[in-house]
């Protein structure tokens, strides 16, 4: 009992990563069940943050695990390199009949056969095809995948920390679903976002910081914003404002570098808009 209980109080945030109760709760499950953390919510909610934050925090490697549409489940595991041993077998460079030095792993694997515990971050699994989640089923229940060129079975000397994130643009797999223990980053309120500022920004003037934040939620709240300014581009909206000396007061009635917090002409010109019409 005692030992679960300190398994569910390992991650406690970090110091550059503003984590809720539960977040820090769903955490802290994940790793005592040894479980894969699926983790969603909108861009710009620090998904892909928390994987440094939890490594940062338990001093542990971070393994990063970039998704594109592309991907398939073998990426991860391994990659044999057959170009390279045809090439070897023409101009005769070394032993073609050695195949494991045609073997290169993945970022899974290198996670498996870490000497240490590691975070791995596989991150936006959504971007693949529907059966990319299935086909590592297997993998992340058993922690070993088997090497048919070699025939090794490579087995996790240490179960990794699995952070898996979502962007929700696809639906993914129930029985991938099952394996996970889900959470969803909800876009933070004025009161947590404050405090996210001040974890990168601490010395940000009080009033600029409440106008900035004021301007930035009116702007989330305008109908028909196709790409809602996040987390980070407020953060550099802040640090524009800041260089650029810019009146608090037209704050009010303008909003200078809008480029910097929205990235479609049509969300720009909406804004001004709405902002015209007062």
């Amino acid at each position: 009992m005692r030992k679960m209980e300190e398994q569910l109080t390992r991650f406690r945030g970090s110091g550059d990563y503003v984590a809720s109760p539960e977040l820090m709760y769903a955490v802290n499950v994940a790793m005592a069940l040894e479980k894969p953390l699926l983790i969603k919510g909108e861009p710009g909610t620090g998904k892909t943050m928390l994987a440094r934050a939890i490594a940062d925090a338990l001093g542990k490697e971070l393994i990063i695990w970039n998704i594109k549409s592309t991907t398939k489940a073998q990426d991860g595991l391994y990659l044999y390199d057959t170009v390279q041993r045809l090439y070897d077998s023409q101009f005769g460079e070394g032993d073609v009949a050695d195949i494991k030095k045609y073997i290169r792993l993945g970022k899974m694997g290198e996670a498996f056969t870490a000497a240490e515990q590691t975070v791995l971050l596989i991150d936006e699994i959504d971007k693949a095809d529907l059966e990319f989640p299935n086909d590592l089923l297997w993998e992340l229940d058993r922690m070993e995948f088997f090497i048919p060129e070699t025939k090794e079975l490579i087995t996790a000397v240490h179960r990794p920390i699995v952070i898996i994130t979502s962007n929700a643009e696809k639906e993914l797999p129930d029985a991938f679903l099952r394996r996970c223990i889900f959470h969803y980053i909800a876009f933070p309120q004025a009161d947590k976002m404050e405090e996210i500022v001040r974890v990168h920004y601490p010395q940000v003037d009080r009033r600029l910081l409440a106008q900035a934040m004021e301007a930035f939620y009116w702007i989330r709240d305008v109908k028909d914003v196709q790409k809602k300014p996040s987390t980070s581009e407020l953060l550099d909206w802040l640090k524009a404002l800041e260089l650029s000396g810019a009146d608090l007061d037209t704050l009010k009635t303008e909003l200078p570098f809008l480029g910097v917090l929205l990235k479609k002409n049509q969300d720009v010109d909406l804004v001004n808009q709405v902002k015209a019409r007062g």
